[in-house]
């Protein structure tokens, strides 16, 4: 309550201030913050103006300066009413930019990250982007800028990578009290930025600044650093290795709020739900007021299957905080689990529109219209997502589903081949690629490439995956490959799974009734024992064969029952 006072008292007094400081940068910045923190931003919006200061902007590449028309910096007022006054020049960018004091740059690009604020708040996100953009190129050190394009996931993967390549590290001076040097701090700068880009593209350049910001830098314990190892780590499905890293992050910081939307989706993922429960409950003690607690405890309760009350907590997060994607991703998902595509669909709608910059929501809902079967739409949200990302096996694995539904076994094929791909060469756990690994058999299975098909339902039984349909898949390829017997077994596998399996039940009695006929060695190796059998049964009976004799012979023959199993093997079918 002081502190809304103290804002209050500051915004009353600012506009005799501004009558007198009208024009001065710091002066406007600190009357707009005021505004923005009282929740006024349409207030903020009218103090900053709607314009950003374009000529103060720089890029790396001296040869794309452009020359603008300005006047000097002068208004009309200032100039009078002459010829003087409409005459432009036309400079250099940087000329103009040295002729503006030093600090009132930095002010210039905090201004733009307020309008940017203000332009969200409006929902108005391209504009948002643009000033957040303009603020970090004016300033390359408002990290505050750049913070809300990435964590609001304003711009794509390549857009992202683009962006940092055209800003000019070479701006930031070195600290003259410690002996710095311009390039080292450059270098610094620019290799923090790396590491808050997408993980998806341009692998090996992140995990070079992470290694440089790890040893050169010797911020291998930072906490921003170790939050974007393990979120790489989980980019690339090592869910296990990514929760060591969060886990030690809120060691150090329990109430690391950057560092919590990852730490849950890992808990949620590897199934840690006492875990959830207790940091739920945590956050909910200490922390009610921020968005994250909330998605904390619907988190917890979607892990336990509790899906109303899921819903009703991923809703309260996004209504403290309309812009918390992770909420509105939990909230959609709530849906998508009972099934209600419909309503799924609206809300990672919703979520697409919001966060303009990730794949994900897209992803979702081509999810959402394969299950309903409209598989050209499905394509289309599929392929905006790709152009996005390229590298997510999840995403490929689902354009492999949609093509196999359309009936293009190849491409299907093909997509589950790469998704495999991707996955190994991301270092991930073999366990997180199975379903991408059954989708391909069942697709090589279809195409009539059996015996391919085969070794890799072998494969996912290997993974762990035992489940009655895929034992029933197995059974089925090998009826094709005319293997009854080995169909049998695997068939009894699935039932001891699932014993009323409707699909394994069919195939075990197709096979059952193939192996009508057959011994269980079959052919010729099978006649050549029962020939054995009455040879042996016959010198048993020529050697005064009594009760002894038929009782050495059982001895002989370890147990077996020859009389038995010679009568068992000659019974007719």
């Amino acid at each position: 309550m002081q502190h809304e006072y103290s804002l209050k008292r500051a915004g009353a007094s600012l506009p005799v201030f501004l009558q007198l400081k009208l024009h001065r940068a710091p002066a406007r910045y600190l009357a707009a913050h005021c505004h923005i923190k009282q929740n006024r931003h349409e207030d903020a919006l009218g103090i900053l103006g709607e314009k950003n200061p374009a000529h103060l902007i720089t890029t790396n590449d001296s040869a794309r300066r452009k020359l603008q028309a300005v006047t000097n910096g002068l208004t009309s007022k200032q100039h009078g009413k002459g010829k003087a006054s409409s005459r432009l020049e036309r400079v250099d960018r940087s000329e103009e930019r040295e002729y503006a004091d030093r600090s009132d740059v930095k002010y210039e690009a905090a201004m733009c990250y307020l309008r940017g604020l203000c332009f969200a708040k409006r929902n108005a996100f391209d504009r948002a982007k643009e000033c957040y953009k303009d603020a970090v190129r004016i300033d390359v050190q408002c990290f505050e800028a750049l913070d809300q394009l990435m964590k609001n996931a304003l711009m794509s993967p390549g857009e992202e990578w683009d962006f940092l390549d055209s800003l000019n590290f070479d701006t930031i001076g070195p600290d003259v009290s410690e002996g710095g040097d311009a390039q080292e701090a450059a270098d610094l700068v620019r290799n923090l930025y790396i590491t808050r880009m997408s993980k998806y593209s341009r692998t090996e350049d992140f995990t070079n600044a992470l290694d440089t910001l790890s040893t050169h830098y010797r911020l291998s314990q930072n906490p921003d650093i170790v939050l974007a190892k393990a979120d790489l780590l989980s980019s690339t499905s090592q869910f296990e290795a990514a929760l060591v890293l969060t886990s030690s992050v809120l060691d150090q910081d329990p109430y690391n709020f950057a560092c919590l939307p990852l730490h849950l989706a890992l808990l949620y993922q590897l199934h840690h739900t006492t875990a959830l429960f207790a940091l739920s409950h945590d956050l909910a003690d200490t922390h009610p007021l921020e968005p994250c607690t909330w998605l904390a405890v619907g988190t917890y309760y979607l892990s336990t299957s509790r899906i109303p009350e899921a819903r009703s907590y991923f809703s309260k997060a996004s209504l403290m905080d309309p812009h918390f994607g992770p909420a509105w991703i939990g909230f959609a998902h709530t849906f998508a689990a009972e099934g209600e595509s419909d309503q799924a669909i609206a809300a990672y709608s919703t979520a697409a529109r919001l966060f303009q910059g990730t794949h994900l929501p897209r992803l979702f809902l081509g999810m959402q219209q394969i299950q309903l079967d409209n598989l050209a739409i499905a394509r289309e949200y599929l392929t905006s997502a790709y152009e996005m990302c390229k590298t997510d096996p999840l995403l490929i694995n689902e354009l492999g589903v949609c093509a196999y539904k359309e009936g293009d076994l190849e491409s299907a094929i093909r997509s589950f081949d790469l998704a495999l791909k991707i996955a190994d060469d991301n270092e991930a756990p073999p366990q997180q690629s199975r379903e991408a690994r059954l989708n391909l058999a069942h697709a090589l299975r279809k195409s009539g490439r059996l015996a391919e098909a085969l070794e890799q339902f072998d494969e996912v039984i290997r993974l762990g995956l035992r489940d009655a349909s895929v034992f029933a898949a197995k059974g089925l390829v090998l009826l094709e490959l005319e293997q009854a017997f080995e169909a049998t077994v695997a068939l009894h596998e699935g039932l001891a799974i699932s014993p009323q399996d409707p699909l394994a039940s069919e195939l075990l009695a197709k096979a059952l009734g193939l192996l009508e006929g057959e011994g269980v060695l079959g052919g010729a190796d099978e006649e050549a024992i029962d020939v054995g059998v009455r040879n042996r049964v016959q010198e048993l009976r020529k050697g005064g064969g009594g009760g002894r004799a038929r009782r050495r012979g059982v001895r002989h023959s370890d147990g077996m029952d020859v009389d038995g199993a010679a009568d068992r093997l000659r019974r007719p079918p």
